[in-house]
């Protein structure tokens, strides 16, 4: 997989020098109007996306989509979105993609739970469009 910055770590501001090639996003939510209208977003953006809409698929796209970011529900119904990030953690270990909590559940509580649960990052809905695409842009592998 690409190498991208996780979080604490120093994120490029230069985006005349970013890779090319689109940077892989996989958005797993149960809401699908929501995952239909960010994943529309993100491409009209120049990301390549693929919408899933649980943690079980979430798994199982990312073994043939091989995404360098996904985008994570934390309420989906049978494997919630910790699970999904723990296990992707565990599959990957340092090859695993960035992961990025997109959700409604926004106490510090729930903060804390992603952290411990693996994700690199926590986005609380509803969010501000631009926020979540400063975000990615961050997050594009550097050139090589």
């Amino acid at each position: 997989m690409a190498e991208i910055p996780r979080k604490g770590a120093q994120l490029r501001d230069d985006e005349a020098s970013l890779q090319s090639q689109p940077v892989r996003v996989l958005l797993a939510d149960d809401d699908r109007d929501g995952a239909a209208t960010l994943g529309a977003l993100l491409e009209l953006e120049g990301y390549e996306v693929r919408a899933v809409h649980g943690g079980q698929e979430a798994l199982d796209a990312a073994r043939e989509f091989k995404p360098h970011v996904v985008l994570l529900d934390i309420g989906m119904p049978k494997i919630t979105g910790y699970e999904a990030a723990r296990r992707l953690r565990q599959r990957y270990g340092d090859d695993c993609p960035v992961l990025v909590a997109v959700t409604a559940w926004k106490q510090a509580s729930d903060k804390i739970l992603a952290s411990l649960a693996g994700f690199d990052h926590h986005v609380a809905k509803p969010y501000e469009p631009a926020e979540l695409l400063r975000l990615l842009a961050r997050l594009r592998p550097a050139a090589p």
